[in-house]
């Protein structure tokens, strides 16, 4: 009974009321917590995916699947201006208007052009907006009866619109309207930094591409001679060994050097601030080098920047050419030699002849006018020979006997050899056909080896011996004339076999060789078709195999 009371006390005095009226402010306060929660999760959501290498579609997908909990929301679409068009790029549910131009005069038209938002709400318009797509506005197509439609910008320029759209009438009031804007604030800063990105991206890519595709070497190296970056591949001449290591030194990379080299041109250039220019061999290859700083914005150099040039062909050439202009200088000074020698020498021998026929075989002074006549005749044919071989513009391919060839150089540079106390050995096969060479260059390469035999020879003590011989050789697919030079010499360390042939290098003191006789001899070798093939062991001598290709075109030696 006192209960019963005390319930219509409370009643009466509006104490149950007020507590219901508590809990049900208390509920709305709480939904609109959740509301706000959610509408702040949005963002968040928004401002990470800029981050995000993601399409405008999946962003406006993600934002869709949550947008619902923060507003009324059944349709949520992009359009975003190309050129003069403003087309529907991301829509979620997807629509078939997705990738499709915006009717100019379209409400979706008018908030992009006027700048501004436009709620566009079916049950309260009194007319439609435009008379498109079988009477209705592309709005009312999407079945949207509530449409908020808040333009997106950029730096004050209008990239776009943010469209948001429900199948109820009059879904959204200010504080939905407020929160759309904020939320197309933030759509537009994601789109023009994903703009910005790709462009970043594509120019990024733009200059990687344009790295790599350069055929030289280039080598980015810090101050610590760390290898930053490279443009590498396994089809250039230059080997690079990273090996497993991140970043490997410049010195091991390149040269496989324990310690950084001697001189090194990036000490240089982070003391002088300006670049450097040196040429190196690496594996046979010869590489002109270009060292160039790399300059922060406070002007200090952070790096600098290795071009390296495979110049080894045109290092090559260049030694043709200087070997080349040194026996044309031999040339004009043989010629001047034969004419200043050829009229008394055939004085000499025309008197002595004239003599001797005088005289008669019985007088024994004959035996002398036969030496004299002898060694000029001797002489003559050296001058021949040396003009011979001084010839050096007429390149022209004509049959040549190997062995006549190999004749005509032992006749000019005999002396040279003979006054070492070597012995030439002489085995030429006489059934060698002809082929088709230069006589000028075969005898060219032939000196070379023959003078390289002579120096490998000087420090060796008791017998020295020089053998030359000519015979044919036949692989699978080709027959060869194989002219081989071997000496009994010092022989050709390992490590240096390999580098014989490179322009300038040389074992021998500065004043006794350039390292020109090989590199040239090889390029005469390939020009001809043949190679250059060489067997050394230390200190039990050389040989050399220079090979030519079998063209037989006529008779016999």
């Amino acid at each position: 009974m006192f209960d019963d009371k005390l319930t219509i006390i409370q009643n009466l005095t509006g104490v149950n009321s007020s507590k219901l009226n508590y809990y049900l402010a208390a509920q709305r306060s709480n939904e609109q917590i959740k509301i706000q929660m959610n509408r702040m999760e949005i963002l968040h959501q928004i401002i990470k995916d800029i981050n995000i290498d993601m399409s405008l579609a999946d962003i406006v997908g993600r934002v869709y699947n949550k947008l619902p909990k923060a507003i009324p929301c059944c349709f949520l679409g992009l359009a975003l201006a190309e050129n003069d068009k403003l087309i529907m790029t991301a829509a979620t549910p997807v629509s078939d208007c997705v990738g499709q131009p915006v009717p100019s005069l379209s409400v979706i038209w008018q908030s992009y052009s006027q700048c501004k938002r436009i709620l566009y709400d079916l049950g309260s318009q009194s007319k439609q907006l435009c008379p498109l797509m079988n009477g209705k506005d592309p709005v009312e197509s999407l079945g949207l009866k509530s449409t908020a439609i808040v333009p997106l910008l950029v730096r004050s320029q209008v990239i776009g619109v943010l469209i948001v759209g429900d199948n109820h009438i009059s879904a959204y009031g200010n504080s939905e309207v407020t929160f759309i804007e904020q939320m197309a604030d933030q759509l537009a800063i994601c789109i023009e930094n994903a703009r910005l990105y790709k462009e970043v991206s594509k120019g990024k890519q733009q200059w990687e591409d344009t790295f790599k595709a350069v055929p030289d070497p280039i080598i980015l190296i810090d101050k610590n001679y760390k290898v930053l970056r490279h443009n590498l591949r396994e089809a250039q001449s230059l080997t690079m060994n990273l090996g497993d290591g991140v970043n490997p030194q410049c010195y091991q990379a390149l040269w496989q050097r324990e310690i950084p080299c001697e001189h090194c041109p990036l000490a240089k250039v982070y003391q002088t601030g300006r670049g450097v220019y040196l040429q190196v061999q690496n594996e046979g290859t010869i590489f002109d080098s270009f060292y160039y700083p790399m300059v922060d914005t406070n002007g200090e150099i952070y790096a600098v920047i290795l071009h390296m040039k495979d110049v080894t062909e045109k290092v090559k050439m260049e030694a043709q050419l200087m070997h080349s202009a040194k026996l044309v200088a031999i040339g004009e000074m043989a010629a001047g030699v034969a004419h200043e020698l050829n009229s008394p020498m055939t004085v000499i021998i025309g008197t002595a002849q004239m003599m001797q026929r005088d005289m008669g075989p019985e007088d024994p002074r004959s035996e002398w006018l036969d030496d004299i006549i002898g060694c000029g005749m001797r002489c003559k044919k050296i001058i021949q020979n040396l003009l011979s071989f001084s010839r050096q513009g007429q390149f022209a391919l004509n049959e040549t006997d190997i062995n006549q060839q190999v004749e005509k150089v032992l006749s000019l540079i005999h002396y040279q050899i003979n006054r070492n106390n070597i012995n030439i050995i002489k085995n030429l096969d006489l059934n060698v056909p002809y082929i088709m060479a230069n006589g000028h260059q075969i005898q060219q390469v032939l000196i070379n080896l023959l003078l390289n035999a002579r120096d490998a020879l000087e420090e060796i003590e008791g017998e020295k011996s020089i053998w030359i011989s000519t015979t044919v050789e036949s692989d699978q697919e080709t027959q060869w004339v194989v002219l081989t030079v071997r000496d009994n010499g010092c022989g050709i360390h390992p490590e240096g076999l390999n580098k014989i042939f490179n322009p300038f290098y040389t074992s021998k003191e500065a004043s006794k060789g350039t390292g020109l006789g090989l590199s040239v001899s090889l390029g005469i070798a390939q020009s001809h078709g043949g190679t250059i093939k060489v067997e050394s062991q230390q200190g039990f001598g050389s040989s050399f195999h220079f090979m030519l290709p079998l063209k037989q075109t006529g008779g016999e030696a």
